[in-house]
């Protein structure tokens, strides 16, 4: 056997997987912000996180954070970090509403991922049921899917950050909120994410797993994390779909 035969058969038997993972799903669980949108595209995650930083800094609350946390560029982190110190505080509350309101600002220039909707409608059209399982608002995730037209194929089932922050993913939390509103079992249901943070929590919930790069570097984050399967393009699940129909 050749090196080249040898590589084709493993594309085949990957191919065939994939398939086969997408095939088998009932329900499929997705991430927002990234398998549906960048929701800071234009109004950029590394920024909100900076004005969060120097909003707890207006209040003389700059030793809240490590360096390391304040050079996180990171909102959800920084939302972790404070809940950590005063979990349940109004501190924390109004610390959750600032980043909401930036999350609901930024759905008004939120590029739509390549091939979602789609994706999302087809899905949804030929049967499997479908949730939103992620650490942004509900309320953002519900602003962004009516201006696409996509509530109904997700309604009721949007399961978003609560003020219970320490459940956010890599907990499986809001995964299995999911899995209980939908009446699904693990083992018929997807989770589509583009971190290792869904693939720990889909993990924790016992569903399969498919990652989302939108380049090498993603794709790389990933597979060092441990995804099996990952593509680069929503095209590939979608074709797939409208293979089986």
């Amino acid at each position: 056997m050749t090196p080249d035969t040898a590589q084709t058969e493993q594309v085949t038997v990957e191919t065939e997987n994939l398939r086969e993972l997408i095939t088998k799903a009932r329900h499929v669980l997705f991430d927002f912000d990234g398998p549906i949108c960048r929701l800071f595209a234009g109004h950029t995650a590394e920024r909100v996180a900076g004005e969060l930083v120097e909003w707890l800094e207006g209040r003389g609350l700059h030793g809240l954070l490590t360096e390391s946390e304040r050079d996180s560029l990171d909102p959800h982190m920084v939302l972790r970090a404070v809940d950590r110190r005063h979990p349940g505080s109004d501190l924390v509350a109004e610390l959750e509403e600032r980043l909401t309101q930036e999350e609901l600002r930024a759905t008004s220039s939120a590029m739509p991922t390549a091939y979602a909707d789609p994706l999302i409608r087809t899905w949804s059209a030929v049967g499997s049921r479908l949730a939103i399982a992620t650490n942004n608002s509900p309320r953002v995730v519900r602003t962004y899917l009516a201006g696409r037209g996509l509530v109904p194929c997700f309604a009721p089932h949007i399961y978003g950050r609560t003020q219970d922050l320490h459940l956010l993913k890599p907990d499986p939390h809001c995964l299995i909120r999911a899995l209980n509103g939908l009446g699904a079992a693990p083992s018929a249901t997807l989770m589509i994410g583009d971190t290792p943070t869904d693939l720990e929590a889909a993990e924790g919930a016992g569903v399969s797993f498919l990652g989302y790069a939108r380049n090498d570097r993603k794709e790389k984050v990933l597979r060092d994390a441990g995804a099996e399967h990952v593509v680069g393009s929503l095209d590939t699940v979608l074709q797939v779909l409208r293979d089986q129909a």
